[in-house]
Formats: structure tokens, sequence, C-alpha cells
């Protein structure tokens, strides 16, 4: 049986800077899975195209920077989401309060590389009736949770706004590096449709 593939939110600040490189990049990695990827920012500069530092760095790895516009955070783009990836701490908190049923389902991205790092078959499963294959990633981290020992430094990813391109290509590499095991997971499921 199909599994419809979900929806992930990427959440910074700006929406500028960290979030539209994660969500870029992730689309770019999912091309053809289904998965829908957008981002947003809790104090976002609305309607602002993405930090031009951002934009060099995706089109270096030929990613898409096509029609993008910074927006807010809302609680209906939060309660449409099946995963909710944060830059850092604080957006985990900011997620959480304008939706608190999203807890279980919002995580930092270096989190969630963690948490589904050398996750096997057996352990993530089919998802029950009804659930998007996205929810079903992200129920799994939730699962593993117990599991992992949480990290006590390295947790937020690099705020990179009005710095130098090093920053910038700083806070790629931590965001490249942390998306590796989250894309291998959603890829994983053969069942997922348009």
């Amino acid at each position: 049986m199909a599994v419809l593939p979900g929806r992930v939110l990427v959440v910074c600040t700006g929406n500028v800077c960290r979030s539209p490189f994660m969500e870029r990049r992730l689309r770019h990695e999912l091309a053809g899975t289904g998965i829908a990827v957008s981002s947003a920012g809790t104090r976002a500069l609305v309607g602002e195209d993405m930090d031009s530092g951002t934009r060099t760095l995706l089109q270096d790895r030929q990613v898409d920077v096509t029609r993008f516009a910074a927006r807010e955070l809302t609680t209906d783009l939060v309660a449409g989401a099946d995963l909710v990836v944060v830059a850092a701490r604080e957006h985990r908190a900011a997620t959480v309060r304008i939706h608190p049923a999203a807890m279980s389902r919002t995580f930092t991205l270096r989190d969630l590389a963690d948490l589904l790092s050398g996750v096997i078959a057996a352990e993530i499963g089919d998802p029950a009736p009804g659930t998007t294959w996205v929810r079903h990633v992200a129920d799994t981290a939730l699962r593993r949770r117990a599991l992992v020992p949480a990290r006590q430094h390295g947790v937020d990813l690099l705020d990179p706004i009005g710095g130098p391109p090093s920053l910038f290509a700083e806070m790629a590499a931590e965001v490249d590096a942390a998306l590796v095991p989250l894309v291998q997971v959603l890829l994983r499921n053969p069942k997922v449709t348009g």
C-alpha cells in the first residue's frame, strides 16, 4: 500500500540564511519523492530574498534558488507539517510555544541527525495507516530519544547573517553534514507516492 510522502518545515530566525539553505538542500536531495519542504522564520524578514551568502553556496551546489521569499512562522504552518526541523534550540521553543502539539515532531537539525544516524530498516518499520512517511520518520526519531545521548554542545547551527563568506561556508558545512542521516532515512521508503 502506498504511503503519502508528507511535509517538512524548516525554521530559523530571519528565514534568509540558515532555513533557506536547509530547505533548498532538502528539496534538492528529496526531488522526486513527493515530500514537500518549506521554510519560515521566528522573526522573519518577510518578503525578502535569501541572503546572497546563502544563495551563492546553493548555486555552487547546483541547487535551485528561484522563487524564494522569507515568511513568518505561523500556527498553520506548524500544524500542517509532519516534521519541523529547526536551526537552534530557541527556534524549537518558539515553534512549540505557538503550537504545543508539535513538540513531538520538532527537532534541531543536529539532534535529528544524531537520532537518525545509524538507524536500521527494522527500527523504522512501516507507518501506521494514515500516517505520512515524514511523520513516521519523526516518530522514529522520537522513539530513539531514550537510546541516543543528547548533545551537550554544538546543538545550534552557526548563524552567519552579516558575516563574511567564511561564516556562510561554516554554516553550510554544518548543515550538509547533519542532513546526511535525515536524507538517508527519508529516501529509504520504497512505498512513497507523490
